[in-house]
């Protein structure tokens, strides 16, 4: 049985699941699967990759992979495993093919039939690996073969239209059905036809003619729609398509299979995916041989053995079971195709910016050679709605010194009177007039607001964040250690107010419950007030009123029907007050900052929504006071913000937001270096880690690195394929890579400490890439603590 005929089901790979000493090989493995061989060394260490793999019913697999840079081979084979189909996404990547090279360009395809090829990559990358069974291929190409690589170019005439087929099966595969998947087998497998048989040089021997081709297609479709009949036979498909039988025959012969011969085949593969639907797990294995037409338990065994190499139970025990994602809450809040096209015409990432945002105006604010730093909040000092590794830092710091960081709520302008009213730094930030904003791009879209004409940033991303902090000597595959000393409220600077502090919790459009809504009307967004009570023991905070969102008219005229772009004034005369909501209900509080983070090395300009393996926004109310947050450097001197500070969040924060205030945080920040990181339990950290004075938070996400998995449209992408049961298995598999490599446990002692131990719990679901969190106490290793 080849390796690809034994691969595949539904199933994704991520290095995050693997310790770094044995990432390199599962990432070899997983590669292996789809029928190329990675190069890369385990001397390489730090290489990440992912691979999300789907099957259709005939067994055609699709893979998209994205990883670092490294060598791909596909051995020569004669042809048994089908076609292997790369398409190049984007990266720079040579192929070679004996001595020939060539350099392929985004949307570049290599079709191979049996003979090898080298893709060379020098940078990251992302490319789509298709593999079409022989057998889907039908008796069409059976007499085929190919001596050489084809190339095909994504830029022009038949190769771009393919290349195009390919791009739509990706995005909506997923929402096909049997029926339709069969429709783009079809599809698919005429462009093969197409492509191979262009050049005739391609072609030997004496196969079908082109009107033979047609002939059998139909014949195979109509056999197709038979096998579930135990008495299929040729002389039946004769009479059905008026033809006599020994010429149907031959027609099959010209191919190099016999009628009998082709049925078997394709009744054993529809048999081989049944046995890997974890739908009919249930189902014995003489009931799937029947349901497809075989009539003998034995003979089916016999048959299956000979086809794949092992018995249908052998199967059935070494293939896992597809990977069933449940359906994802779809939100629209990513960036549509108008804004990435725009964004990649422009030039410059910053128009907007001021060079000398990190120079003498900020030198006064800090002492050079102070340990203990103030970073106020002002238009200087933040940055709203984004991450960029192209941001000049407002601050420089050393290992080990401390940094008193003002954060201010995006919220504010619900409440203007009570959150920025007589507080200077939010008046600066919030000033928007007329003619002008002190702060004009929010969000990571394009700064003339080309696609939705909300205002410049487009709003694709809400948080302001404070920063960035550059860390003296942090380089890549650092860690950064992120300790939070103390959270202070940001009191009122209005005298009507003075004392009091202030919250808003809105109920939004981006919300998991905005389309289960109960009563009328419907939808609708609501925004709740919260004053905080700081004098009792346990501070708590109690809902003063809400409203509902109505139309708003920001200062440049734009109407904002939604709550779509952050900042905008809410006009109280506009608004109707509820007063005495949630009556006599006091509200815990547990301050904390939901976005801690430093900058991505995927790209320039990244939406502060979706948390990624950098931090940023993972909203989780356990990174308050006394935690400390572990976060892999990804850019020279890390670029650390932090922003979106809250009172008090519920796991999951389903209605889109917590409790948003301004809080002042303490933080003692901590460099620590790649070669100095062994038997610490972040020396392998390639993810955002919690610690607690009683526990370690594992975070889990949809997608670890949404950005180089999803690719260029990953900051719209993130938003449509995301689900929970995504952010668990990422959760459990660096729960269990932790337990394996800071407490060396066994893979079996760690899967059954994870069942009766860990708990796992729904971060949030409002981020578009959804967060699953695994905690484990600290006293379960109570003779070993760390």
């Amino acid at each position: 049985m080849s390796n690809l005929e034994a691969s595949t089901g539904n199933w994704r790979f991520g290095s995050e699941a693997f310790p770094d000493t044995g990432r390199i090989g599962a990432w070899r493995d997983a590669v292996n699967r789809i029928g190329l061989t990675s190069t890369v060394t385990d001397v390489e260490v730090g290489l990440t990759g992912t691979i999300a793999c789907q099957t259709s019913p005939l067994g055609v697999l699709f893979a998209q992979m994205a990883s670092g840079a490294q060598q791909f081979v596909r051995r020569p084979s004669r042809g048994d495993d089908g076609i292997l189909i790369v398409k190049h996404v984007d990266g720079a990547v040579t192929l070679k093919e004996g001595i020939k090279t060539t350099t392929l360009n985004s949307g570049d395809m290599v079709v191979a039939c049996g003979a090898g090829f080298t893709l060379d990559f020098s940078t990251s990358f992302r490319q789509l690996v298709v593999r079409v069974p022989r057998l889907v291929i039908n008796t069409r190409l059976m007499s085929l073969q190919t001596s050489k690589v084809l190339h095909l170019s994504g830029r022009k005439g038949f190769g771009l239209v393919f290349s195009q087929l390919l791009d739509a099966v990706m995005r909506t595969i997923d929402t096909l059905d049997s029926t339709e998947l069969r429709s783009i087998d079809i599809a698919l497998s005429e462009f093969l036809i197409s492509s191979l048989v262009e050049d005739p040089g391609r072609v030997e021997g004496n196969g079908p003619t082109s009107m033979q081709t047609a002939m059998l297609q139909r014949l195979c479709q109509k056999i197709e729609s038979h096998l579930t009949d135990p008495d299929l036979s040729l002389t039946q498909i004769a009479k059905e398509e008026s033809l006599s039988p020994r010429y149907l025959q031959k027609l099959f012969q010209s191919g190099g299979e016999s009628f009998t011969s082709y049925v078997r085949h394709r009744r054993l593969e529809r048999c081989r995916l049944d046995l890997q639907n974890s739908q009919l797990a249930s189902m014995s294995i003489s009931d799937v041989a029947f349901r497809w037409g075989f009539n003998d338990a034995g003979h089916f065994s016999r048959a299956f053995k000979e086809q794949f190499g092992v018995t249908p139970r052998e199967y059935r025990q070494d293939n896992p079971q597809p990977y069933d994602e449940a359906e994802p809450h779809h939100v629209n809040r990513g960036w549509p195709q108008e804004a990435i096209v725009h964004k990649r015409q422009r030039a410059a990432v910053f128009p907007d910016a001021d060079p000398d945002r990190s120079g003498s105006r900020l030198d006064a604010l800090f002492d050079k050679s102070s340990k203990h730093h103030h970073l106020q909040a002002n238009e200087n000092t933040v940055h709203w709605g984004y991450f960029s590794k192209a941001l000049p830092a407002v601050l420089q710091i050393n290992s080990g010194d401390k940094v008193t960081i003002e954060a201010v709520t995006q919220h504010g302008n619900d409440d203007r009177e009570r959150m920025i009213d007589g507080d200077e730094g939010m008046e600066r930030i919030y000033r928007w007039t007329p003619t002008s904003k002190n702060i004009d791009r929010r969000g990571a879209g394009p700064v003339d607001a080309s696609v939705y004409g909300r205002g410049s940033g487009e709003g694709f991303g809400v948080h302001i964040l404070t920063g960035p902090i550059a860390v003296k000597d942090a380089k890549p595959g650092d860690v950064l250690e992120v300790r939070i000393l103390d959270v202070l409220a940001r009191p009122s600077a209005n005298p009507k107010h003075a004392g009091c502090c202030f919250g808003s919790n809105a109920a939004t459009w981006w919300g998991f419950h905005y389309e289960d809504l109960l009563t009328e009307p419907k939808p609708r967004e609501v925004v709740t007030i919260y004053q905080f009570d700081l004098k009792q023991d346990r501070p708590t905070a109690k809902a003063i009123y809400n409203y509902r969102w109505t139309p708003q008219v920001d200062p440049f005229g734009v109407v904002h029907s939604k709550m779509d772009y952050p900042g905008v004034p809410v006009d109280h005369q506009t608004i109707e007050k509820n007063m005495n909501v949630l009556k006599d209900i006091s509200i815990p509080l547990r301050p904390h900052f939901g976005v801690i983070g430093v900058a991505p090395r995927e790209t320039d300009l990244v939406d502060s929504v979706p948390p990624s393996y950098s931090g940023g926004n993972i909203d989780n109310w356990r990174v308050g006071k006394g935690s400390t947050i572990f976060l892999p450097v990804a850019v020279p001197d890390a670029l650390l913000s932090i922003g979106d500070p809250h009172a008090s969040q519920g796991d999951s924060e389903i209605c889109g937001t917590a409790i948003e205030c301004s809080l002042t945080g303490v933080f003692q920040i901590i460099l620590h270096k790649r070669g100095e990181l062994e038997d610490k339990p972040f020396a392998d950290l390639t993810y955002p880690l919690i610690e607690t004075p009683d526990e370690w938070v594992l975070l889990g996400f949809s997608h670890p690195n949404y950005l180089a998995e999803l690719g260029e449209q990953a900051q719209s992408n993130v938003y449509e394929q995301s689900s929970l049961d995504l952010a668990l298995k990422d959760a459990f598999r660096k729960m269990r890579r932790f337990l394996m490599t800071v407490h060396k446990l066994s893979e079996d002692e760690a899967i059954s400490l994870i069942s009766v131990a860990v708990d796992f719990g729904v971060t949030q679901v409002a981020n578009g890439n959804w967060g699953i969190h695994a905690i484990l106490r600290k006293e379960l290793f109570d003779k070993a603590r760390l």
